[in-house]
């Protein structure tokens, strides 16, 4: 529907419009269902995104249950001190009006999303959110963010967050998963100064495209389950990632389980496929982008055969 784009890579829908992402710009193509045939030209809505040439340009994008959009800014290096300008969660008003920072210290992140409190896993922890950044009800705002790289094989790991209130900041770059103080700026402040992540991922899996599980298809013990696109490492002496994973919570909910939901993506340290983010659909059935492969594929349950497909 569209050609001639720099480094397109957040697409969102509302009302009828496609927006897509730029480094700097975000388009919109008018009406677009009703002319598939004939695609309206992309135009910019939002313009004068933060972007420096290096890592992280690159711009994922949703719109909230508040009608915002939501865009996470990388940070444009490996590591380094971005103060408030980089390394933050931005949102507006669908023309770019209106805008505001959310969250700071957030490295990488290249997906996020939302879920309703009365059957989400966090309700009890996390009950202010809504009210905290003007959503309507209690949503409760989750994203994944990038460890940074050259610190080893096995830290830092990549991170799930979850929002509770408006102003948190999650660590980066002075503290990393958590609990680990960056080598050169980690003595500026102090881990217990940042929000911990939800979950440590693993370090390099590059965690991006996440939404939660509400369909009938699968089996019960999917429902409310949050699914991970893991795209895989490329900096560590052996694979890490390459694969869809499921996050379960208990009752009390908190993390209960961390487990594949599809694997195999890799074969003897040769990659195949590169999963970028996930989408249940109505029917249950769950969509995995690949930007390796160039696929999209639709995952299904037989209850008969019982697995996935």
């Amino acid at each position: 529907v569209a050609r001639g784009l720099t480094m397109p890579v957040g697409v969102a829908f509302r009302d009828g419009d496609l927006y897509v992402s730029e480094p700097r710009d975000i388009l919109v193509l008018r009406g677009i269902e009703d002319r598939l045939d004939d695609p309206p030209a992309p135009v910019v809505a939002v313009s004068g995104l933060p972007w420096r040439a290096g890592d992280h340009g690159w711009k994922f994008i949703a719109f909230g249950p508040d009608g915002k959009l939501y865009v996470p800014i990388g940070a444009p290096c490996n590591i380094c001190d971005v103060g408030h300008r980089f390394g933050k969660l931005m949102r507006m008003n669908p023309d770019g009006t209106g805008r505001e920072d959310v969250a700071w210290g957030i490295r990488n992140s290249v997906g996020l999303t939302w879920h309703d409190p009365g059957h989400d896993p966090g309700h009890d922890l996390g009950q202010d959110l809504g009210q905290s950044l003007g959503q309507p009800g209690r949503f409760v705002l989750w994203f994944t963010d990038n460890g940074r790289d050259l610190m080893g094989d096995d830290v830092p790991s990549d991170e799930l967050n979850r929002l509770d209130h408006a102003g948190e900041s999650f660590g980066y770059p002075y503290c990393h998963q958590g609990d680990v103080p960056d080598p050169v700026f980690g003595r500026l402040h102090a881990c217990a100064e940042f929000t911990p992540p939800v979950l440590k991922l693993g370090a390099h899996v590059a965690a991006l495209g996440l939404r939660f599980y509400d369909g009938a298809m699968f089996p019960h013990e999917y429902r409310g389950a949050l699914l991970i696109a893991e795209h895989g490492s490329w900096d560590r002496s052996r694979l890490a990632g390459y694969r869809v994973m499921t996050v379960r919570f208990g009752a009390d909910g908190r993390v209960a389980s961390y487990a594949p939901l599809l694997d195999g993506f890799q074969q003897d340290q040769i990659p195949w496929g590169r999963p970028v983010d996930v989408q249940p659909l109505a029917d249950g059935s769950v969509l995995v982008s690949d930007d390796l492969a160039g696929a999209i594929y639709r995952v299904t349950y037989d209850g008969a055969a019982r697995g996935a497909r």
